[in-house]
């Protein structure tokens, strides 16, 4: 094969698009968006800042702030009928499933479908309604009522109320918006990349999205941050889950929340971030047993595999401690990527080439019938 036609499996390495959204700087350290470091804007601004700051390249202004959040309120209900549809649904229906359809059938509500002239007002209305789709669908599949958001709540506090039917406190609101942040953009993984591919053909941003929930519904994308708080429940304690880790590695068995296709010989520094959220909401909720676990858990796996955590490995107890259903956490990642995945859809929309790559053909050649 020349250089044109060298096989990478799984594209391991392939440049696909040239992006001016984001960038990992393995070496550095550091997630670059829009010129900026993630894990400083975590720590520094809101979720609702990187609306602005992705879509339009710098970060909003105090009115900007609160016109995006004014908007994003305005859409934050659901119509009956869409209601009515997530209804429906068999009730052993997984949640990914539940906001796929719902998202699939948000797009027959939009009267300009397809146009690009108001595409910024359909990102916030998904930005708005994909969050509702999330709790409300996982409400009506186990036959409770939908919580309706609450108008005195910032956008990612009333997310969180609307999942739990709690009011969150400042320190809990102010965690989750975090969680978000780190879970909002990513260069170019598995989801983003399938959106990229569908918005190539000119497909709406409905559709681009709807790939991306299924990509994003696999085990080795997402779901990750479900299995290990289905592991550190099932170890109990320390001793627990290191023989719960043990016994995985001894069967050759992969363990979730570790290791990364892009952060191979250093921790992932989102999750080094969640790792504190969690210290936090341990002190406060008398929980350090939890952070305990994780960490003996983070400790075997960097002494048997040489691994490191990755962001669902603190993500997942940092949800638990919020009062989040397990079943609910990849829907969540998926809510807090709709941003980063809108923004390199409009990205692709604006320079657009059809993705069409080739094969590397090993079948056979000169058959005749």
């Amino acid at each position: 094969m020349d250089k044109m036609t060298t096989f990478q499996p799984g594209l391991n390495g392939v440049i696909a698009a040239e992006t001016k959204l984001s960038y990992l700087d393995v070496e550095a350290e550091e997630i670059v968006i829009r010129g900026y470091d993630l894990i400083e804007l975590a720590e520094k601004q809101q979720y609702i800042d990187l609306i602005q700051l992705l879509l339009h390249g710098r970060l909003p202004t105090l009115s900007e702030q609160q016109e995006l959040e004014a908007a994003l309120k305005e859409e934050a209900h659901l119509s009956d009928s869409l209601v009515e549809i997530l209804g429906k649904l068999p009730k052993g229906t997984h949640p990914m499933d539940a906001l796929r359809t719902g998202i699939s059938a948000l797009a027959g509500y939009d009267k300009n479908l397809g146009e690009r002239i108001n595409l910024e007002k359909t990102v916030l209305r998904l930005l708005a309604k994909i969050p509702a789709i999330t709790a409300g669908s996982y409400h009506l599949l186990h036959q409770q009522s939908i919580v309706d958001p609450d108008p005195s709540l910032s956008y990612s506090a009333n997310f969180l109320y609307r999942l739990t039917g709690r009011t969150p406190d400042e320190q809990e609101a102010a965690i989750f918006d975090q969680s978000l942040m780190v879970y909002s953009e990513h260069e170019m993984p598995n989801s983003t990349f399938t959106a990229r591919v569908i918005a190539s053909t000119n497909s709406d941003l409905y559709g681009a999205l709807t790939g991306a929930v299924a990509s994003l519904k696999g085990n080795l994308h997402g779901g990750a941050n479900e299995a290990v708080m289905h592991m550190l429940l099932e170890g109990g304690s320390v001793e627990g889950f290191r023989r719960l880790l043990l016994d995985k590695l001894s069967r050759k068995e992969k363990v979730m929340g570790f290791g990364h296709r892009v952060y191979m010989k250093k921790m992932d520094p989102r999750a080094a971030l969640m790792k504190e959220a969690l210290r936090k909401l341990a002190a406060e909720k008398d929980r350090e047993d939890l952070l305990a676990c994780c960490e003996a858990g983070e400790e075997l796996m960097k002494e048997e595999k040489g691994l490191y955590p990755n962001l669902d490995y603190y993500a997942a107890p940092v949800y638990y401690l919020l009062g989040i259903p397990i079943d609910l956490y990849t829907p969540i990642f998926f809510a807090a990527r709709t941003l980063g995945i809108c923004a390199h859809v409009t990205e692709q929309y604006a320079d657009n080439k059809l993705f069409r790559p080739r094969v590397h053909y090993t079948g056979p050649r000169g058959l005749h019938p």
